[in-house]
C-alpha cells in the first residue's frame, strides 16, 4: 500500500522515546494558528511511498535508533489510516516500536466501520502522542478551525486499549496560556487511563519562514514566543488540575 509522504527524518529525538525514524505524512484538516508545517496541509499531493519502501529504509538506520522506533506524524496521519495501519502491522512483525503523533481529529465513535479501523490500528500502536490544542470547545474552533469533541473522545477511547498515551499541549501567550484553561485541561487528563506523560510545548515562531516561502500571512504575527519560565508555570497549573481530578476519583 502507498501513502502520501511529505518528508522523513532519520534521527528524531523529540518524537517519542529514544532516537526515532520519523515519517511526516501529507494532509491535515486542522488549520492551527501556530502550525509550523503549513506545507503539510494539502492532502493527496507530493511523494508516494510504499510500506515496504519505508521499512526497508528504516532497516538501514536501525543500528542508530537506540531505544527508539518508528513515529508517524504530519500533517495528520489518521487521514491515511489504512496506510498507517498496514505500516504499523508490518513494523510490529519486525519488532519495531510504533508511535502515532496525532490530533485525533478523525476519530468518530458513532461510525462503526471507522471504529473497526481504529481498533485494528491500536492493536499495533505502542504509543499515541495526542496533541490537545485547546480544552475549551469554542476557543478550539477559533484556534484550529475544528471542534474538539472527537479529539477528547479519542483520548478516552485510548484508555480502552493497551496503547500508552502521552499528551502534548502547545502553550501560546493569551490563547492557551490562561490559568482557567490550563486547569480545565489538567482536570480532564487527570481521568485518562493509560496516560504516562505530559509534554508542555512552548509556542515558538520558528515556522514563520515557511509561511513567507508559501506566500501565506502568518496568523500569529507579533505574538511572542513563550518563555521557559512561563512554560514551567503552565505545566504546574495543568498538574494541579490533574491532581485535583485524581483525588476526587480515589
Amino acid at each position: 500500500m502507498e501513502g502520501y509522504v511529505h518528508s522523513i527524518e532519520t534521527f528524531g529525538t523529540v518524537d517519542g522515546p529514544g532516537v526515532r525514524y520519523v515519517v511526516f505524512v501529507q494532509g491535515c484538516p486542522m488549520r492551527c494558528l501556530f502550525c509550523h508545517n503549513p506545507d503539510t496541509w494539502e492532502p493527496r499531493i507530493g511523494e508516494t511511498k510504499t510500506v515496504e519502501e519505508i521499512l526497508a529504509d528504516y532497516e538501514t538506520y536501525r543500528p542508530f535508533l537506540s531505544g527508539g522506533g518508528l513515529t508517524v506524524t504530519g500533517g495528520e496521519p489518521l487521514l491515511q489510516i489504512d496506510f498507517l495501519t498496514e505500516l504499523f502491522e508490518k513494523a510490529k512483525e519486525k519488532d519495531i516500536h510504533t508511535c502515532l503523533d496525532t490530533s485525533g481529529i478523525v476519530f468518530n465513535e458513532n461510525n462503526p466501520e471507522l471504529m473497526k479501523k481504529f481498533d485494528r490500528l491500536m492493536k499495533v500502536t505502542d504509543l499515541v502522542m495526542l496533541d490537545i490544542k485547546h480544552i475549551d470547545p469554542e476557543e478550539h474552533k477559533k484556534l484550529t478551525g475544528q471542534p474538539n469533541d472527537h479529539i477528547l473522545a479519542f483520548a478516552k477511547y485510548i484508555g480502552t486499549t493497551d496503547t500508552t498515551l502521552w499528551i502534548r499541549h502547545v502553550i501560546v501567550p493569551e490563547i492557551t496560556y490562561v490559568d482557567s484553561y490550563l486547569d480545565q485541561l489538567g482536570y480532564f487528563i487527570g481521568d485518562l487511563k493509560n496516560l504516562k506523560a505530559l509534554d508542555v510545548l512552548p509556542y515558538h515562531t520558528m515556522g514563520t519562514v515557511k509561511y513567507q516561502n508559501l506566500g501565506i500571512d502568518y496568523p500569529l504575527e507579533g505574538v511572542p514566543a513563550l518563555t521557559s519560565n512561563d512554560a514551567i508555570k503552565a505545566k504546574n497549573i495543568i498538574l494541579d488540575g490533574m491532581r485535583r481530578r485524581r483525588s476526587e476519583l480515589q
